[in-house]
């Protein structure tokens, strides 16, 4: 029963000790922005994992791997300038960052640049999926960091909440024909789409759950003391 509660989709991000209460503030607390950094490279290596497994990336990453292969950059530097080009595409849509935005783009794209050339590179099928799923792992426990540290959305989600907003159609359709047309434009580009790529697809939403059920249930305000 327990297994099952924390499978549920959270309705909202939670709050925990660590939460800032203004996703705009530009003084959030030390703890905060720590605790942020922590997981954003957490998801960053999530992802090198994946790259390095070498079966298939994130549809993202797809497209930041076709994007480097044809401008002759690293992933990580890739992953970057996608952040960057992203961003600008906020404008239009009146989105605000905020510092949580920023230090989105800056530390997954570095801890991709960082972590890629440290990591094993598979000698088997086995190995490749065990290193998907270890980076899906992380993506998720990254993802349930940075969502409840509540300093402002990741420019790829500013960009799909934005575009929500004003088209009036719901999350799941706008998330949905983003990632597909990202992972077709990065396929086309020459990025890496395979099983590991589904495998990311199929578990990450699960994953990303039970990641924030458990940081709403062990993270509560109430749990601190002094």
């Amino acid at each position: 029963m327990g297994m099952l509660s924390l499978l549920h989709p959270a309705k909202e991000v939670p709050t925990t000790w660590w939460s800032a209460t203004d996703p705009m503030t530009t003084r959030p607390p030390v703890r905060t922005l720590l605790i942020l950094i922590a997981g954003l490279w957490i998801f960053g290596t999530g992802d090198a994992l994946l790259i390095a497994a070498g079966i298939g990336n994130t549809p993202w990453t797809v497209l930041a791997q076709g994007i480097a292969l044809n401008i002759d950059w690293s992933v990580g530097q890739a992953t970057f300038l996608v952040s960057i080009l992203v961003l600008l595409l906020w404008i239009p849509l009146k989105e605000k960052p905020g510092i949580g935005t920023i230090l989105n783009a800056i530390f997954i794209a570095a801890a991709i640049e960082v972590m890629v050339p440290l990591l094993p590179v598979p000698d088997s099928q086995e190995m490749a999926v065990a290193e998907v799923l270890g980076g899906v792992f992380l993506i998720g426990i990254g993802s349930g960091i940075y969502l409840t540290a509540n300093l402002g959305p990741g420019p790829r989600d500013g960009w799909m909440t934005g575009l929500q907003k004003v088209s009036g159609i719901s999350i799941a359709r706008v998330r949905g024909s983003i990632e597909v047309s990202v992972l077709v434009l990065g396929v086309l580009l020459g990025g890496t789409f395979r099983e590991g790529t589904i495998i990311f697809a199929v578990l990450i939403g699960p994953v990303v759950a039970i990641c924030l059920n458990l940081a709403g249930r062990f993270g509560s305000p109430g749990e601190v003391h002094g």
